[in-house]
């Protein structure tokens, strides 16, 4: 399989620093390796996203020097195969319905309970029980951690890591990840789409990306990816999490640091090699 990349933004914002080090990263790696660089935009979040920063993304990268196939995927056109997606999951009796607010999650939480403490607890599994018949306008669609690890194959699935962080092969750990991940929200109950993680994985799979390169920040929803693979018998990348571009209080950039966005290096006449002198990590 040809050795792919991608990189995948939100348009929810400007481009920062980090995302210069990720995108040039990946771009990198594909061209030593006589590869392909793919460009993703990830729109569903249509309370967030606009053109003109999707806009914005073309113009940055342009200006670095970065260079990928057309046309770009842009997830809010692939809604209809996301949700089909989450309906298999549903067949397969591994999601639920949740009308549950956050005020109701935070309340269920702070009873007393055993096991981990309160920082460290999931979904406390309030609509656990409901049928899918019972969804309602406004509720998320959950998945059923419990059931899916007992539905991937054993011993359990795992994959390998190249970020210097986290390097080796890690396996899932179903008592880690009842633990610490639970009963996530695969269907957002804003729109009638799934969430970011369960859409990254089927569009990486339909991209044939061979490693996903991207922040540290995200190693841990590898584990949870992982998992849906297996239960949509998609193929299993490599991962390369790589360090974070931080400030110089320790902190990591954000999209309303717009001092260092990338376009604000450009009015301020910096070259792209500066850019890339800057982000050496």
């Amino acid at each position: 399989m040809t050795f792919t990349t991608r990189f995948a933004p939100s348009p929810t914002g400007p481009l920062h620093l980090g995302h210069a080090y990720s995108a040039l990263l990946a771009y990198d790696m594909a061209r030593t390796a006589q590869g392909r660089f793919l460009l993703r935009i990830e729109d569903t979040d249509t309370s967030r996203a606009r053109p003109h920063w999707e806009a914005a993304i073309y113009d940055d990268l342009h200006w670095l020097g970065l260079q990928w196939e057309t046309p770009v995927l842009r997830q809010s056109e692939h809604l209809s195969r996301y949700n089909d997606a989450l309906m298999h999951l549903s067949t397969l009796g591994l999601i639920y319905p949740c009308s549950c607010k956050r005020s109701d999650i935070r309340a269920a939480l702070s009873a007393p309970q055993e096991g981990a403490p309160q920082a460290a607890q999931p979904y406390p599994g309030t609509c656990r029980q409901r049928p899918m018949h019972s969804r309602q306008p406004g509720d998320a669609l959950r998945l059923d951690m419990g059931r899916a690890l007992q539905h991937v194959p054993h011993p359990l699935p795992g994959f390998t890591e190249t970020g210097a962080a986290h390097a080796g092969h890690h396996i899932l750990k179903p008592s880690l990840m009842l633990r610490t991940t639970g009963d996530v929200v695969l269907g957002r109950k804003e729109i009638e789409t799934v969430s970011y993680v369960l859409a990254a994985v089927l569009d990486d799979a339909a991209q044939q990306i061979t490693p996903v390169i991207r922040g540290q920040d995200l190693y841990p929803t590898t584990f949870l990816q992982i998992l849906l693979q297996n239960l949509l018998d998609l193929p299993t990348p490599t991962y390369h999490h790589h360090a974070l571009i931080r400030d110089e209080h320790g902190k990591r950039l954000a999209k309303r640091d717009d001092a260092r966005a990338i376009a604000s290096y450009r009015a301020r006449g910096v070259s792209p090699a500066q850019i890339r002198a800057r982000i050496v990590v």
